[in-house]
């Protein structure tokens, strides 16, 4: 089967889908992507046309298109295996899917969905459900044995010199290590990726997951349910949190029910306030809508997108959104939606010069062996062209 995952409601995942398609959101352990991959074979994306180079669509004869908002579970997939050529699945009144040659949804035979869901409708979603998504990757990616026990033999010689608390699994991939560090999977199990490092004297409770080659700093303390993506390196307090992958925030500081793209920086002592002092849903900037939107939520924090970096002792309010490409520096609070390629503080912003922007991208990209592509400078190019009236600019 030919699975094309499609994007929907682009804007209300923005500043984090600027950059990428919504399947390559990641969060548990997987984007997801890599989850549906783990269902079908040919699985690809379609997106928006800036995105498309980078993100091909691989279209068929004969293609299933799928929401990249559905998160796939065995009777999902189950569903759509008996889908037949004119028909598009729904849940209610939301569109799961539909089997067809072209991207065409329209007048299509409905078959209801029968099954429950989980379906990505916010951005905030992405650390409340991510508790329960590690453990289904986990599944995902432990069902043959052999790979488990080949984890629990490398948990097995690293137990003596830490303090396991808890009933539930600890998974440790090869070349891991961690030495001199409390491991408590009361609430959840704790994934350790290939080649990642906790340094001793952290303390980790579960659900956590952390990817391959990222590094967790000394003394640090991170609560569940958190995700540490690839090539991070993290430290100080962190809470309820998801950093997508070769981001940092390497010192003390505290961040909490927070989302952090890709290639950022937190400098030393950042911290966010994920609570509001009179205990009220905190609202949070919605580019679809445009205006500050009820999150229901008591605790959300800090919302920034790909190549976004602040200076030391930078503070942060709930809600508060961040676009692609800002720095960010200088004492106080900065407002708490700050657009995308701006550059300054609480006393004000100016604009992020592009040339000068992608100078600094080159130089962080390399220092992990990654070329700075043409697609990745025309993706930017296209970000910076379509938030110029959220700076003022012409």
């Amino acid at each position: 089967m030919n699975i094309i995952l499609f994007d929907n409601n682009r804007a209300d995942f923005f500043p984090l889908s600027m950059t990428r398609p919504i399947s390559s959101f990641r969060f548990g352990i997987l984007t997801i992507i890599e989850k549906w991959q783990a269902y079908f074979s040919s699985v690809s994306v379609s997106t928006e046309d800036y995105l498309s180079n980078k993100f091909p669509a691989d279209v068929n004869e004969d293609n299933i298109w799928v929401s990249a908002q559905v998160i796939p579970c065995q009777s999902i997939v189950t569903e759509l295996k008996n889908l037949r050529k004119g028909e598009s699945l729904k849940k209610d009144s939301l569109l799961i899917a539909f089997r067809n040659s072209e991207f065409i949804n329209k007048d299509l035979n409905i078959v209801q969905s029968n099954v429950k869901i989980t379906y990505l409708s916010k951005l905030t979603d992405i650390f409340c459900f991510n508790g329960e998504q590690i453990i289904e990757d986990l599944k995902l990616m432990f069902l043959d044995n052999l790979k488990l026990k080949g984890a629990l033999d490398k948990l097995e010689k690293i137990k003596k010199s830490n303090i396991i608390i808890g009933k539930n699994l600890i998974y440790v991939e090869e070349g891991a290590k961690l030495e001199q560090c409390i491991l408590n999977t009361t609430d959840g199990p704790i994934y350790i990726g290939k080649d990642a490092e906790i340094m001793e004297g952290s303390m980790i409770r579960g659900p956590f997951a952390m990817c391959n080659n990222s590094v967790v700093k000394m003394g640090t303390k991170i609560y569940g349910p958190t995700t540490i993506g690839p090539y991070c390196k993290v430290g100080g307090e962190i809470n309820n949190s998801v950093f997508f992958g070769f981001s940092s925030k390497a010192h003390d500081g505290f961040l909490g029910n927070s989302v952090i793209g890709e290639w950022c920086n937190l400098g030393a002592d950042t911290n966010n306030s994920n609570l509001k002092n009179n205990y009220e849903n905190v609202k949070l900037w919605n580019y679809n809508l445009e205006s500050f939107t009820d999150t229901e939520l008591q605790f959300c924090g800090l919302i920034m997108g790909d190549h976004s970096k602040c200076g030391i002792n930078s503070m942060f309010n709930t809600g508060t959104i961040i676009g692609v490409g800002v720095n960010i520096f200088g004492s106080g609070f900065p407002r708490n939606f700050i657009p995308s390629f701006s550059w300054g503080g609480a006393s004000g912003f100016t604009i992020h010069k592009k040339q000068k922007f992608f100078n600094t991208v080159e130089k962080v990209m390399k220092r992990r062996d990654i070329i700075f592509s043409d697609e990745d400078k025309e993706i930017l190019s296209s970000v910076y062209n379509m938030t110029k009236r959220y700076r003022n600019e012409k």
